[in-house]
């Protein structure tokens, strides 16, 4: 299983950024500093908001900042979306 997770941490840092607006679960969990609390919380905030209208929004969601976005801003994405 562990395996398995680092094939597909190394396709998705190889193969482009994670959607945060389209992304599953388990693929907001392949993204370092995100585990399933925060992934969850992402999809709370979807829920709730219908997307997020840039990679920045996401520092609207508790356990999200700064630090978090400048580590990570290369591997996300936030695809349009229609609210």
């Amino acid at each position: 299983m562990k395996l398995f997770s680092v094939l597909l941490i190394g396709a998705t840092l190889c193969f482009g950024a994670v959607d945060i607006n389209k992304a599953d679960k388990a693929q907001l969990m392949e993204i370092k500093g995100i585990g399933e609390a925060k992934a969850n919380a992402i999809l709370d905030y979807r829920k709730e908001h219908k997307c997020f209208n840039g990679v920045e929004e996401i520092k609207k969601v508790k356990g999200f900042g700064d630090k978090f976005l400048e580590k990570n801003k290369s591997n996300l994405e936030a695809s349009s979306c229609k609210k």
